[in-house]
């Protein structure tokens, strides 16, 4: 192998790690940041959980599209726009005088954060030959999980000392260093399916489903939002029927067909990611409306969930090499519900000890969870699948996200409604506080027999990722 080829392959994992870094900081430093937003921007709780709705939905909307289309028109080509997309839409973020602009900016976030995760780890498989890719995806994963780590922290500290314009400003510098490195540096291009017809159909059928669906559980009990959601499920046979009759999908149905581990590891991290994901948006309203904690102490407070998360994941992966990964999977899941039902208890005089030890268990339950169930889903792919197989995982990811933060949306909007959270509506605020982490502790009970249900996975080929 030539010099010249090693340094692309460091320039490809430097750049895509940065990349991954950079989206997963921006998202979680935000949710530290919404209760001074909505105070500036005069929003009522259920526009304030737009600012982070809106960025989900989209990113789960078109990063099956965009990896799509990396395949077809150039990884990097989609990678770099993602980057470009992101970095002034961040900017004009922190210029923002009004909910609507922010949340519409925050759109164009989603944009680019889909563009940057859709092709990101693509190009690792682009670049890296079979027996390099574990160590890669591990690098890159690991910048994933830094990023939920010191979002919080470092989200808090900016907010609370330079205001949370700060924190979209932030994300400027990194994104240009970024597209300065590709331009400069990286070379070449990946396009495996140059050629082939973009599912533009399907693409469509996939978008509105997912937004029919979200956009109607924020208008419950409206009959226009029970009517929406309806129309999203309807969505969802049609979308299945319309991806087996073309030639070229956006959505590979083969691989659910007959290898039912990847089809219940798909559900399992389905239900996962919409089980858990707004527990940080959650919790930290609470800890700045109801214990009045500065936003840099509520974000310290957050790491412990992620951190936990960034400590374990690698030695959860390798447990799941040595023991059936079903049932190391099974177990975190088991964890994290647990974890959420000790947060239904929660109120105005819980210790901040509980907290923390309770967003602790919960990191650790995910970690069990995340790697075993990744390490699972990929031992019955074939290697020229691989980059799909990824990128359906990452959808199942982005979707849960979405659809946790919609519960959350459905419960303001029932509860407190077009208000601002003060403090005459604390106590409101926190019952739809307790009845999302019943939602979310039953969703990750049901959760577990959908990881059992895969079946035995066998171990020889565990390690192929």
């Amino acid at each position: 192998m030539s010099m010249d080829q090693i340094g692309n392959k460091r320039v490809a994992l430097f750049v895509t790690t940065l990349g991954s870094f950079l989206i997963t900081f921006a998202s979680s430093s935000v949710n530290i940041a919404l209760p001074l937003i909505g105070k500036e921007l005069l929003m009522d709780a259920v526009t304030l959980s737009w600012v982070a709705t809106a960025y989900y939905l989209v990113w789960a909307m078109l990063i099956l599209p965009f990896g799509r289309l990396g395949d077809i028109h150039g990884r990097k080509r989609l990678f770099t726009s993602g980057i470009i997309i992101y970095v002034i839409s961040s900017f004009f973020s922190a210029l923002s005088d009004s909910a609507a602009l922010l949340i519409s900016l925050r759109i164009l976030n989603g944009i680019g954060g889909a563009m940057i995760y859709g092709t990101g780890v693509a190009i690792l498989i682009s670049v890296f030959p079979t027996a390099e890719r574990g160590k890669a995806f591990g690098i890159n994963v690991a910048a994933t999980y830094l990023g939920l780590s010191g979002g919080p922290f470092l989200g808090g500290f900016l907010t609370q000392h330079f205001g949370w314009r700060s924190i979209f400003l932030a994300n400027v510098p990194l994104g240009l260093i970024v597209i300065l490195l590709i331009l400069w540096k990286l070379k070449g291009e990946w396009a495996e399916a140059q050629g082939e017809q973009f599912d533009v159909i399907g693409s469509i059928i996939y978008s509105f489903m997912l937004i029919a669906i979200i956009y109607g559980f924020s208008l419950l009990p409206t009959i226009m939002g029970a009517l929406l959601i309806l129309i999203g499920l309807i969505g969802i046979p049609a979308f299945v029927r319309y991806e087996r009759s073309v030639r070229d999908p956006v959505l590979n149905m083969n691989l659910f067909k007959n290898n039912i581990i990847f089809t219940f590891s798909n559900l399992a991290a389905l239900i996962n990611f919409s089980a858990i994901h707004a527990v940080s948006f959650l919790i930290s309203l609470y800890l700045q409306y109801v214990k009045g904690f500065s936003p840099q102490t509520a974000g310290l407070i957050l790491v412990s969930q992620p951190i936990i998360i960034a400590f374990v994941s690698p030695f959860a992966g390798r447990l799941s090499d040595r023991i059936d990964a079903r049932i190391v999977a099974s177990i975190g899941m088991a964890l994290t519900a647990l974890g959420l039902g000790f947060f239904i208890f929660l109120n105005g005089k819980t210790a901040l000890w509980f907290i923390i030890m309770n967003l602790a268990l919960l990191g650790f339950g995910f970690a069990l969870f995340s790697s075993p169930n990744t390490n699972a889903a990929m031992s019955n792919i074939e290697r020229q699948f691989y980059g799909v197989a990824l990128a359906t995982l990452g959808t199942m990811r982005a979707t849960g996200q979405m659809l946790s933060m919609g519960i959350a949306t459905l419960l303001f909007a029932i509860y407190i409604g077009r208000t601002q959270i003060t403090p005459e509506y604390h106590e409101i605020f926190l019952m739809s506080i307790r009845a999302a982490f019943v939602i979310f502790a039953l969703l990750c009970f049901s959760g577990i027999f959908a990881s059992l249900a895969r079946g035995r996975v066998r171990k020889g080929r565990l390690g192929a990722s």
